[in-house]
Order: C-alpha cells, then sequence, then structure tokens
C-alpha cells in the first residue's frame, strides 16, 4: 500500500491570466516545464558552475536528524566551504543540504542570471533563497512559517517532491507549536502499521528536473527528495487568504517565541512532550 497522492499538474507553458485562474484563485498545484528557458541560469546554473562562483563562501548544512532542544529555530548542523560540499556533493550520497540560504546577497553575479517572473502576484525581492542536496537527502514534511505562495525552481539532478494541503493536518502526525510531521515517518515509503492516519490523507506527488518551476499554494506541507544531487531557488508572494496570513503572523511571532522558550525552560523533555502529543492527537481525531 502507499499514499494516496495524485500527479501534480503539468502543463508546457502559461499565460498570467490562465495562471490566477487555474491554480493561484483554486489553490492548486502546478510544474510548469518550460518557463526559464531565456534565463541566464537556465544554460548556466550547476553544480559546478556554483562551485565556481562561490567556492570560498561558508555555507550552513543541515542534516536529517531529529530535533534537539539544543538546537535553535532552523538552526545549521555543520558548515562547509561551498566548493568543498559540493565535491562531497558528486561524490558519494551525503545527509547533509543546504537549506533557506540567501546565496544570492553573498553572490551578488547571481542576480544577473534571472528574473522575476511575473505571475500575477507580488513576488519578495529580498528573498530568492537557494536549496541544495546530495543523493537521497531529504527535507522533512513540512509547510512554511509565513505560508507564503511559493514557486520553486530547479537546476540539475531530479526531485522527488509530495505535497499536502493544510486539510490534512489532522492525518499526517502535525507536531503542535511546530511546522513539521513527526520526524520518523518516511514518506517514501510509510509504515502504515505504525502510521495509520496517514492512509486518509490525500496529496500530490510530482519529479522536478533541470528548469523546471513548481508553484506551491499557501500553507502546502512539502517533502523533497533528491534523487541525485541538485540544486533548486525559491520565489514567494506573501499570503494573501485572511486566514493564512493571520497564521503566518502568528507562527511568527506567537508560535516560534513560546516554542523558543519552552526549550529553554523544559529542555527535551518539551520536544519529546510535543513528539507524544502528535501521535495522541491524530489518533483520537481518527479515533485509533
Amino acid at each position: 500500500m502507499s499514499l494516496n497522492l495524485s500527479q501534480i499538474d503539468r502543463v508546457k507553458t502559461i499565460t498570467k491570466e490562465d495562471f490566477i485562474k487555474n491554480y493561484f484563485k483554486p489553490q492548486k498545484p502546478v510544474v510548469i516545464e518550460q518557463f526559464i528557458e531565456n534565463w541566464p541560469a537556465y544554460k548556466k546554473w550547476s553544480l559546478d558552475y556554483m562551485k565556481k562562483v562561490a567556492g570560498d563562501k561558508t555555507v550552513p548544512l543541515y542534516d536529517d536528524r531529529p530535533v534537539d532542544f539544543k538546537d535553535g529555530f532552523n538552526e545549521p548542523h555543520a558548515k562547509m566551504k561551498m566548493s568543498e560540499y559540493i565535491d562531497l556533493l558528486k561524490t558519494k550520497p551525503t545527509k547533509f543540504r543546504i537549506f533557506l540560504w540567501n546565496i544570492l546577497k553573498e553572490v551578488p553575479i547571481l542576480q544577473k542570471d534571472f528574473k522575476y517572473p511575473d505571475f500575477g502576484l507580488r513576488l519578495m525581492k529580498g528573498l530568492p533563497m537557494l536549496f541544495f542536496g546530495g543523493t537521497g537527502s531529504y527535507t522533512f514534511m513540512h509547510y512554511d512559517i509565513d505560508l507564503a505562495n511559493i514557486f520553486h525552481f530547479h537546476f540539475e539532478g531530479k526531485k522527488e517532491i509530495i505535497l499536502f494541503d493544510q486539510k490534512q493536518n489532522k492525518y499526517l502526525y502535525k507536531i503542535p507549536h511546530s511546522l513539521i510531521t513527526r520526524e520518523d515517518i518516511d514518506f517514501s515509503n510509510p509504515d502504515f502499521n505504525k502510521w495509520p492516519a496517514l492512509k486518509k490523507a490525500k496529496g500530490y506527488k510530482t519529479n522536478l528536473e533541470h528548469g523546471q518551476v513548481l508553484y506551491m499554494p499557501e500553507g502546502y506541507w512539502h517533502y523533497m527528495k533528491y534523487v541525485t544531487p541538485g540544486f533548486s531557488m525559491s520565489l514567494r508572494a506573501i499570503a494573501r487568504k485572511p486566514k493564512n496570513l493571520s497564521k503566518a503572523i502568528y507562527n511568527v511571532f506567537v508560535m516560534r517565541t513560546i516554542d523558543n522558550l519552552m526549550r529553554r525552560i523544559k529542555g527535551q523533555k518539551w520536544i519529546d512532550w510535543k513528539n507524544e502529543q502528535a501521535i495522541i492527537k491524530t489518533n483520537v481525531y481518527n479515533k485509533l
């Protein structure tokens, strides 16, 4: 048995009007296959190119270890020179990923390689973020703190993606006061004996390859696994639905503050309690 996942719609190209009507307004994901072929990045951006222009930069690295109370919010697990990291990606599988790195501030020359597309949404110009990963590395199932509309442009290699909307929260073993599900769930191959509520969840799946862009609607859960080494860039537009916007403000100013405070006061007991609550609440809701 596998997760109940539909293939994400794919289009070769799309007009702004069709995007707004068919995907943004109904808040439905889509992959656009041929959108950036006129960007210099389409031909230039590769792991080798990033090594050439950013090799001397020290980069923050994350792996798939469980959250520890001593770790700050989004605190990296290691640091390395970009050149060493790319050599590592190309020689063997590694769990280390670069996550939410604003490389365009550190390497301004890269800003000339792309332009902000007009999807009919106002994109946040200061927040283009890059994500890198090696074969088999993955992000935990999570959604973004600001519940933004995200455009995820992939470069080099292949990436497997699973999405769920916020209506599926009750089946996903969501951790309270957090943006993630239980970290011991393997969304590539879930154990339904251990996580039976997942059988009720309905989501989406796709693979992304070089030059393709995925639109993820507001607050969508996403799990991303690197089939081969590669990297992606995300551009984002602020949440437009009032409910999502208020949730984003709550997450940034209240939820994160409470979580950091409780980590300091209770330490690992707080993390363990949250992990237990994810199972208890999911089981109660689903009468398991």
